[in-house]
């Protein structure tokens, strides 16, 4: 699998950090991916600090969280506002050349504080991770996938030009226990525009 280049990070925006996640920001991941606005999307939501420090602070895991930052003012300190996975992974390959497969793609997925919700930093910080991949990771494919319910989501990655893949029907158990639709989206190095 390949690994995640350290020179890659971090990324930088007008605007924005995006960094490696350490131990140390858990509890600021924690205030936000505890809203309930928050953790009704996310595919694994603890219900206490204890629970989500023993989950996130999992060295995989944690190897896999890119906090966003606002880059404030010279007498500020940064703020998290929320964070990405990028989640490098192996393509489908038949068995003859299945060593060529290794480490060519990633899972995305985001979250940012509601409070800091259309301001386009979600937008932004999405944009330079998929430059990052595509550039520094040198992938070829990014993917997401969401509940179709998640227009947010959803309606962030058409933003970025990502393409509709699949819409499943009740593909995914929600932790209210309903089965709800899916939709998956997917972006390929050479569509995305190069600066």
């Amino acid at each position: 699998m390949n690994e995640q280049r350290p020179d890659a990070w971090p990324v930088r925006t007008p605007r924005l950090q995006i960094r490696r996640c350490t131990v140390d920001d858990l509890d600021a991941v924690w205030e936000y991916r505890r809203l309930p606005d928050v953790n009704r999307w996310l595919g694994r939501a603890p219900a206490t600090r204890e629970a989500f420090h023993e989950t996130y602070s999992e060295r995989d895991r944690l190897a896999s969280t890119f906090v966003i930052e606002t880059l404030a003012a010279p007498t500020e300190l940064p703020a998290i506002i929320g964070d990405i996975m990028v989640r490098i992974e192996d393509g489908w390959a038949q068995a003859e050349v299945a060593d060529q497969a290794k480490g060519v793609q990633a899972e995305l997925g985001w979250v940012l504080h509601p409070a800091h919700a259309g301001n386009g930093y979600a937008t932004e910080a999405v944009r330079a991770v998929i430059d990052t991949c595509f550039g520094a990771l040198g992938l070829r494919r990014v993917h997401a996938g969401c509940f179709t319910v998640n227009e947010r989501s959803w309606r962030l990655m058409e933003r970025l030009g990502m393409r509709r893949e699949e819409g499943s029907r009740k593909t995914g158990l929600h932790r209210s226990g309903e089965w709800l639709d899916g939709l998956n989206y997917a972006l390929l190095a050479e569509e995305w525009p190069t600066l």
